[in-house]
């Protein structure tokens, strides 16, 4: 739905306006629902159901029919300045829907707000289904478990990062100790150095050589010396070279065995259920369009047989009194009818088993669906597993592929250097070669003291280069750990995320038991059932099998409390409930569903029907209840249970 859309649900209008055609059994019409409770009155078969399912083809629920001499239908709905539109159209044998409805996604309002006589989560306390499973398909667990596994990535990112930081941290009062004890060296280094190169002044004034020979010796040391510089830096390099090595090799090793001890790409488990959920889609596709068929020829016949023999009532009243068996007898007026399709005399209850058949055939195309809907799911959780297991496999397999190239990068330079460290070491011995034969022409002892300041200047030099290193070093470390406070504060909220996702479906089961739980004892409290003490939900874990690992999952078992004349207390069985109790837990569980995925937030109806097996007293207090939760409450009624509403409303009795 729009954003325009959820701020007009903010302030909902007083009252919307629904026009309708071919929908169901109606032809056409326009009706004002209004904020609060509308009341749709009359006898069966007089278009109730029908005007609710034009409600919800408009909200964009495809549970509506086509009216059966139909090939297509509309149904508006105005709310406020907004209109929304859904046609229906018939199709190779089934019906399609095209326009703009009121959302974009009905599932969670098929659910919990269009509470007809089939709705899933109203008859799942009858069926005996998972009320878990049902509370919780609205939300996307598969989505939130993705999410876990990017957050956990990203704190161990974080985590990887805090270490590295703090190993740093350890390393810096080595690296000022040595910055200190090469600053100390240096110093003494260059007090030595003043002291030879004074005595070389002084030996130099009272030598009388030859300038020429002085000075090429002099070169070829300042050579010497520039070229032993030019030896230790490449060294250096080779050093800090093969300790990067060592350590992508170690980390090499330990993503190999990451590799080898994990489980081989799940590729084909993947195509497979791929193919599975194809399949399963297009079951449930097929199912749909089936059911919407089945839907459209029950309508047809019983609109036909009430235009036939007067209304039938399937709660056992007709518009002359008696039930549904009386009107089928021999000495009934409508003992047969004829044939809409060969025109022939038929006997009316033979058509009546036809339409309940058929009634009974759709109920089991619907049970058929939900459990194809339950199977998707598993399937699609068991997919987005294998996918993140592959994903994981193949970004080791990129970071080994990585490190595999960067080893690969550092080995050549390696080699480079050595080459350099080779011809440097040769011109190294040249130079040394050169220098002893021009020391034969030289006075030794002038010799010797230049030989030392050149040795001394080399070593400052060389010292100073290692304390540049140093301190390169300690502001590098001193720069990254200013990002430590940033990461720590990162990884904080990282954990909370964490924690907020890993407890998130546990605080929607929570809460669905406890709105469930509140709201049922409320409506037993105000329905008065004289011997029923207490439903509510008990939520326990279980150990089930999903795909091929076993994972602990939530269970959701109804509780039931009787009294007996004594007022001894005891445990029921849901079996037991009666009708009308089995009806309003249904109904309160989807109430529980409605508050708890705030569905009046984006959906501001809810709509109720078959409420015949309940007495009109408790409907009438049922409804008023729900009038508190919901915006909009559109309830269909017989005459009779109409009559016992109190509560401030609108009612319709022409459809």
């Amino acid at each position: 739905m729009s954003s325009d859309s959820q701020q007009r649900i903010s302030t909902p209008p007083q009252s919307v306006v629904l026009r309708a055609r071919n929908i169901g059994g109606i032809d056409e019409t326009e009706v004002t629902l209004h904020r609060g409770i509308t009341a749709l009155t009359g006898r069966n078969a007089t278009n109730r159901t029908s005007l609710l399912q034009a409600i919800m083809a408009a909200l964009g629920s495809d549970d509506a029919s086509l009216k059966a001499d139909a090939d297509d239908g509309t149904a508006v709905l105005e709310v406020g300045d907004e209109t929304y539109e859904r046609t229906l159209h018939r199709r190779n044998g089934t019906v399609v829907t095209e326009g703009e409805p009121f959302l974009e996604d009905s599932e969670i309002a098929d659910l919990f707000a269009f509470l007809l006589e089939d709705n899933e989560a109203r008859r799942a306390v009858a069926r005996g289904d998972d009320l878990r499973d049902i509370i919780m398909r609205p939300v996307d667990t598969d989505a939130i478990r993705q999410e876990i596994s990017r957050t956990e990535q990203e704190k161990r990112d974080i985590d990887q990062q805090l270490s590295k930081l703090e190993d740093l941290s350890a390393k810096l009062p080595d690296l000022e100790q040595k910055r200190t004890r090469l600053t100390g060296e240096i110093e003494e280094l260059r007090e030595e150095l003043a002291e030879a190169e004074e005595s070389v002044e002084d030996a130099e004034a009272g030598v009388e050589e030859t300038r020429e020979e002085k000075d090429e010796l002099d070169a070829k040391l300042d050579e010497l010396q520039t070229t032993r510089s030019e030896l230790e830096r490449v060294r250096r390099r080779i050093d800090t070279e093969r300790e990067s090595i060592d350590a992508l090799e170690d980390e090499r090793e330990e993503l190999a065995d990451e590799l080898d001890d994990a489980p081989e790409r799940p590729d084909a488990e993947i195509d497979r259920l791929e193919a599975e959920i194809d399949q399963l889609q297009n079951e449930k596709e097929e199912l749909t369009a089936e059911i919407s068929q089945l839907q459209s020829t029950i309508q047809f016949n019983e609109e036909m047989l009430e235009s036939a023999g007067g209304p039938i009532d399937a709660s056992g009243d007709s518009d002359g009194g008696g039930n549904v068996t009386d009107q089928l007898l021999p000495d009934n007026d409508g003992e047969t009818v004829e044939c809409w399709t060969c025109g022939s005399s038929v006997a009316r209850d033979q058509i009546e088993t036809t339409v309940e058949q058929l009634r009974e055939t759709r109920q089991e195309r619907l049970d058929e669906r939900s459990e194809l809907s339950t199977a998707l799911r598993e399937t699609r959780s068991e997919l987005s597993d294998l996918r993140d297991r592959r994903d994981e496999h193949e970004r080791t397999r990129k970071k080994l592929d990585d490190v595999e190239e960067e080893i690969e990068e550092r080995d050549e330079r390696v080699e480079r250097y050595e080459e350099q460290r080779s011809e440097l070491t040769d011109e190294i011995a040249a130079l040394e070669a050169d220098v002893e034969r021009l020391e034969d022409d030289v006075q030794d002892e002038l010799l010797d003291q230049h030989k030392e300041v050149n040795e001394l200047e080399f070593e400052i030099e060389r010292l100073e280069e290692q304390r540049e290193d140093v301190e390169e070093e300690i502001a590098s470390i001193e720069e990254r750990l200013d990002e430590r406070e940033e990461l720590e504060e990162r990884r904080e909220t990282v954990a909370d995320e964490l924690t907020d996702l890993r407890t998130r479906i546990d605080r929607i089961e929570a809460d669905a038991v406890d709105a469930f739980n509140e709201h049922m004892e409320q409506v037993l409290d105000v329905l008065g059932y004289d011997n029923l003490d207490r439903i509510w939900i008990e939520r326990t874990e279980r150990e089930v099998r999903q795909g091929r690992r076993k994972v602990e999952k939530s269970s959701f078992d109804l509780k039931i409390v009787r009294s007996t004349d004594s007022g001894a207390a005891y445990e029921d069985d849901v079996s037991h409930l009666s009708e009308s109790e089995r009806e309003v837990t249904g109904l309160v569980f989807a109430l529980a569903g409605y508050l708890v995925h705030d569905i009046h937030e984006t959906v501001p109806f809810m709509l109720l029907d078959s409420l015949e097996a309940i007495d009109s007293a408790r409907i009438a207090d049922l409804i008023e209840y729900f009038r508190d939760h919901v915006p909009y409450l559109t309830v269909a009624l017989l005459e009779e249970d109409a009559a016992a509403l109190e509560a401030p409303h609108e009612r319709v009795t022409e459809i």
